[in-house]
């Protein structure tokens, strides 16, 4: 059986690449500049917004899962148009479909967030997220949208090497303490996918970690674990900015939990 990654150079693509390789799973996976290193799978690129090219690579892989773990911020044609071509695509070739969604959907006036919650974006990105979910569900209604948080791991992790310039000083800005996410770790999130993608679930499913922390908090964490200096870190009020964007987005990832073997780790618990 073949999975293909579209998006697996990326950071959480290349942790769900590396995981279906060693379960055993034949692996292709897709890139929009260069490929990862590696020969844990057939590499093809691909820009979404070519959907002669999408579905030539769909067609001659025949894949039985297709897990959408790409990204490209605000870009309403890749991010919108892009995961609504693959969707078709997808339905077109009878593949299971996987897509990855994020908790920039929701606006933050109510906090926490369970899977029957209707998006409410106020930024790009997120109407971006938001149209990408509705054509899905549309178009391929036994998909699953798997809405997360910030992604967590290493030095790979934007979030991480944030924190790493910050405490370095090669970095301006600040971590904010009124910024409120749940963070979810690469490892345990890319498991998640590919569980989700050889079950009968479809719709919205939540996955991320069962803890609420800060921007600023999160540094604090990844700074105890990493070695850094914690009190070199800058902290702010996000409220004061004028910054677009939700302030407090708590995802309620226990009813997707409750079908799951793979535990969705708190940050309090991996960091």
């Amino acid at each position: 059986m073949t999975v293909l990654v579209i998006g697996g150079s990326g950071f959480l693509g290349a942790e769900v690449v590396r995981q279906a390789s060693a379960a055993g799973y034949r692996v292709a996976a897709t890139f929009a500049t260069r490929p990862c290193d590696g020969s844990e799978a057939m590499w093809h690129r691909v820009d979404l917004r070519d959907g002669g090219r999408v579905d030539e690579v769909v067609a001659s892989l025949a894949p039985c899962v297709v897990i959408n773990a790409s990204s490209d911020s605000a870009n309403w044609a890749v991010t919108a148009e892009g995961s609504v071509r693959l969707a078709m695509t997808a339905a077109k070739y009878d593949c299971r479909l996987v897509h990855v969604s994020s908790d920039a959907v929701f606006s933050g006036t109510r906090a926490r967030y369970d899977e029957a919650c209707l998006p409410d974006p106020i930024t790009p990105y997120g109407a971006a997220k938001a149209a990408a979910e509705t054509g899905i569900r549309l178009l391929a209604p036994d998909a699953v949208i798997a809405r997360t948080s910030l992604i967590i791991g290493g030095i790979q992790s934007e979030h991480v090497r944030l924190v790493h310039e910050l405490a370095a000083g090669s970095r301006t800005g600040a971590l904010f303490t009124d910024d409120v996410r749940c963070p979810v770790h690469v490892d345990d999130l890319a498991a998640a996918l590919l569980e989700l993608a050889f079950t009968d679930a479809c719709g919205v499913q939540h996955l991320a970690g069962a803890d609420a922390v800060s921007r600023y908090g999160l540094g604090v964490l990844v700074a105890q674990r990493d070695g850094l200096d914690a009190s070199r870190l800058p902290e702010g009020l996000r409220a004061t900015t004028g910054l677009p964007g939700a302030l407090d987005v708590r995802l309620d990832s226990r009813a997707t939990q409750a079908k799951l073997r793979t535990r969705l780790r708190g940050v309090q618990e991996f960091l």
